[in-house]
């Protein structure tokens, strides 16, 4: 694939995330807003209608850990436990910088302890005992190991081939079409970690699809990413139950193998909250710029 345009006006680049309402720069006095890079550093620029054009979202592994997008609802907490968070997505073409509508967005992530719906047995995330009740046997401990072992997600490209699952849990998953103006939200928890990964979601972005009893059926995968946290969010939400009872060796954003390093474009999310009150929630936020005539389904990479 070549890369797409984009948009530049003027000098200065204005970055639009989530609704458009909460950027780095504008977290009310008592709130913080995280972020690793600043959102300007990501944005090429604001249109002449008002609208931010994005260089491509960039893409990322799959994992093994993907189930299809037969869950369509905005609630994918379950019975999770976790800090209450608000995940904000907009799509738009990053080169025309119009929004996607009746694009279906699919997220998955690991609960509070690491474990992750339909692989309950071989996603351990340690600290805790998985929903069967059973303690784990293998519950990853230490560093990283060098190569990627079978059987448990670890952070190494390619990030593990795709696995069956092995039970009938989906709890933190699910998928919704776009609205007319490209958004997408989410009720979901703050995602803890596991052995050699920082804390993240996955998304994907399907065109071209309907629903249908099933899920959402046809098309074509245009976009497969993750969503990053900006490490002074993690560091306070692992101050808060369940997460500190985590004893996995937990990796920063700065030590993750897949993370990009390049802000906004890679992923990163805007994070508001309430200082020092993070437990009482999160609210997440990003604009995805893909491109829909193309493929991308992560399983490559």
């Amino acid at each position: 694939m070549t890369r797409r345009r984009a948009v530049m006006a003027g000098g200065a680049a204005v970055a639009a995330v989530g609704l458009g309402a909460a950027v780095a720069t504008t977290a009310s006095a008592g709130e913080t807003s995280a972020s690793a890079v600043s959102a300007t550093s990501s944005a090429a620029a604001s249109s002449p209608s008002g609208e931010v054009c994005y260089r491509l979202t960039s893409e990322t592994t799959e994992g093994p850990y993907y189930i299809d997008a037969d869950k369509i609802r905005k609630d994918i907490t379950e019975d999770r436990e976790g800090i209450p968070m608000t995940l904000r997505l907009k799509v738009i073409d990053s080169e025309s910088c119009k929004p996607l509508a009746k694009a279906a967005v699919d997220i998955w992530h690991c609960d509070a302890l690491g474990i992750y719906s339909g692989y309950e047995s071989s996603s351990g995330g340690g600290g805790g005992i998985p929903p069967t009740g059973i303690p784990p046997t293998d519950a990853p401990t230490g560093t990283p190991p060098t190569d990627a072992p079978t059987g448990a997600p670890t952070g190494a490209p390619p990030g593990g081939g795709h696995q069956e699952p092995t039970d009938d849990e989906r709890y933190l998953r699910g998928t919704q079409l776009t609205d007319r103006h490209g958004f997408v939200e989410f009720t979901t928890v703050f995602p803890g970690w596991y052995r050699g990964r920082c804390v993240h979601i996955h998304t994907k972005v399907h065109v071209g699809g309907k629903l249908t009893d099933a899920g959402y059926e046809g098309g074509h995968t245009c976009h497969t990413g993750q969503l990053f946290f900006a490490e002074e969010a993690v560091l306070a939400a692992a101050e808060v139950a369940p997460y500190n009872t985590s004893t996995t060796e937990r990796t920063t954003l700065d030590e993750d193998g897949i993370y990009p390093g390049n802000g906004a474009q890679g992923g990163l999310l805007n994070l508001t909250y309430r200082k020092g009150r993070i437990g009482k929630g999160v609210v997440g936020s990003l604009t995805l710029g893909v491109d829909p005539d193309a493929t991308h389904d992560g399983t490559d990479l």
